[in-house]
């Protein structure tokens, strides 16, 4: 007798295996919009800058990682469906904190209540970390590094002290860099269809 159930599963495993990896694109995304977020937090960029940042957040890093998650979940993919849709709305939630109260819909929210957010997505990234640890090298620096970049930023909100929120800022270039290299290296890699830029064995 035939498990219609087990070749439905295969099927759809078929499927998933023939599609685009996503990845690279939410990678991009986040890595980008992290990067110069950051730039302007080590204050090697002025706030003239927050225009393109807020742009960026909305589209970059807020819809295209949201799209890179829903073509994660149609691989079957948990986690990054998890990571991408999630760190998608993170930027478009960050971007709604700065505009709102410059449109006078709400107050701006004070030290404690952004050290809050930031600390309560800290968890989230350092649980992703933890399902990164039976993946690859680069992939672990990404999730590690933007754990201990929230941790830093609430730490700066809550405490006001700018030197914090500087060093802060570099790690976040580290942080976004390391998921630039990552998503290159998938793409370089696939496209060559050999190790063209390393990313570190399980």
């Amino acid at each position: 007798m035939v498990n219609t159930q087990t070749l439905d599963a295969k099927e759809a495993k078929a499927v998933a295996s023939t599609l685009a990896n996503p990845a690279p694109l939410g990678l991009m995304g986040f890595g980008m919009t992290t990067v110069l977020l950051n730039l302007l937090n080590a204050g090697l960029i002025t706030s003239s800058a927050w225009s393109m940042i807020l742009a960026m957040g909305i589209f970059y890093g807020g819809v295209a990682q949201i799209i890179a998650g829903i073509m994660e979940f149609g691989k079957g993919n948990t986690f990054g469906t998890t990571a991408f849709t999630s760190y998608g709305l993170f930027w478009i939630s960050l971007v709604t904190l700065l505009i709102f109260p410059k449109l006078g819909w709400y107050p701006a929210p004070d030290g404690a209540s952004m050290a809050a957010y930031l600390a309560l997505w800290g968890v989230f990234t350092a649980y992703m970390f933890v399902g990164t640890l039976n993946k690859n090298k680069a992939i672990q620096l990404v999730f590690g590094s933007l754990a201990v970049l929230f941790f830093l930023l609430a730490i700066g909100d809550f405490t006001g002290i700018a030197l914090i929120k500087i060093f802060a800022g570099l790690e976040g270039i580290v942080c976004g860099f390391s998921a630039i290299y990552l998503a290159a290296a998938e793409v370089l890699n696939d496209a060559h269809g050999r190790q063209v830029l390393p990313i570190g064995g399980v």
